[in-house]
C-alpha cells in the first residue's frame, strides 16, 4: 500500500514538472524566431518562483494570505454546516422538500458574481460579504450531496433497523449519519475549492486586501508575473485545506474498506 502511493506521488510530480517544463520551453526557447508562450502574457516558471519567494521573505503576503483563509474557512464552516443540517432535514420531511424544491432551484440556479455587489452592499467591503458569497457557493453542494446520501438509504436496512427497535436517534447516528458521511465528505472536497473561489471572487470586485486584492492589483498594471504567482499561491492554499479534510475524512470513515490506487 505504501509502495503504490508512493507511486502516485511520483506520477503526480511528474505532471507537474512535465506542466512547467512545457512552460518553461514555451516561454524561454524560440521556435523559428516566435515563442510558444510569449513572456508578456504567460511570464516564466522562474519569474513566478522568485516573485513567490519575495512575497514571502518580504512577509506582504501573510497579511493578505490570513484574510481571505479567513473568508474561506468561515465561508467553508457555515455553508458546510448548513447545508448537511437542511439537507439532513429535507431528507427526513419529504413534504417540506417538497415545497420548497422549486425555490431551491431557483436560488441555485442565480448566478453568485450577480449576488456579490448586493452582498457588498449589504454587508460592506469587509470579510462578511465575501463570506457569504462564499457560502452561497458551498451550502448547494454539501446540501444536494447530503439529501442525496440520506435518500439513498438501503429500505432493507431501514427495516431491519426498525425491526430491532431502533428508535429515530439511533437511526439518525447508525444508518442516515453513516449513509450520508461518504456523499459529505465528497462534496467537501469540493467545497474547499468553491469557498476560496468566493472569497477571491469577493476580494477581485471589491477589498483592499486579499489574494483576490493582489490578483486584481497586478492585472490592474498587467503585471503577468504577480497574477500566476497569486494564483499559484491560490493553488497551494487549496491543497492544503484539502489534505485537512482527507485527514478528518479518514478519521470519520475508518470503518469504510479502502479502494486500491488505481482500481476502477
Amino acid at each position: 500500500m505504501r509502495a503504490a502511493s508512493l507511486k502516485l506521488l511520483a506520477l503526480q510530480v511528474l505532471v507537474a514538472v512535465v506542466a512547467i517544463g512545457i512552460w518553461h520551453v514555451g516561454s524561454s526557447v524560440p521556435i523559428a524566431g516566435k515563442y510558444f508562450l510569449p513572456e508578456f502574457f504567460f511570464s516564466t516558471p522562474l519569474d513566478v518562483f522568485q516573485r513567490v519567494v519575495k512575497l514571502f521573505v518580504s512577509g506582504e503576503i501573510w497579511r493578505h494570505l490570513w484574510i481571505t483563509l479567513t473568508e474561506t474557512l468561515l465561508a467553508f464552516v457555515i455553508g458546510s454546516a448548513g447545508g448537511v443540517a437542511i439537507g439532513f432535514w429535507f431528507a427526513r420531511q419529504p413534504l417540506i422538500a417538497a415545497v420548497f424544491d422549486p425555490y431551491v432551484k431557483m436560488v441555485n440556479a442565480l448566478p453568485r458574481v450577480v449576488l456579490a455587489p448586493i452582498f457588498m452592499l449589504w454587508l460592506g467591503l469587509g470579510i462578511w460579504s465575501k463570506v457569504a458569497l462564499g457560502v452561497t457557493l458551498v451550502f448547494f453542494v454539501v446540501f444536494f450531496n447530503v439529501y442525496q446520501g440520506v435518500k439513498e438509504v438501503s429500505p432493507v436496512v431501514l427495516s431491519n433497523a426498525r425491526m430491532m427497535g431502533m428508535t429515530e436517534r439511533q437511526l439518525f447516528r447508525h444508518v442516515y449519519w453513516p449513509s450520508a458521511l461518504s456523499w459529505m465528505f465528497s462534496s467537501l472536497h469540493t467545497s474547499v475549492g468553491f469557498a476560496l473561489v468566493g472569497a477571491v471572487v469577493g476580494e477581485y470586485l471589491g477589498s483592499a486586501a486579499g489574494l483576490g486584492y493582489l490578483i486584481h492589483e497586478a492585472e490592474g498594471v498587467f503585471d503577468v508575473t504577480g497574477v500566476f504567482a497569486g494564483m499559484f499561491i491560490l493553488s497551494a492554499f487549496v491543497l492544503v485545506i484539502d489534505w485537512l479534510v482527507t485527514l478528518v475524512e479518514r478519521r470519520l470513515l475508518v470503518w469504510r474498506p479502502q479502494a486500491a490506487v488505481g482500481q476502477t
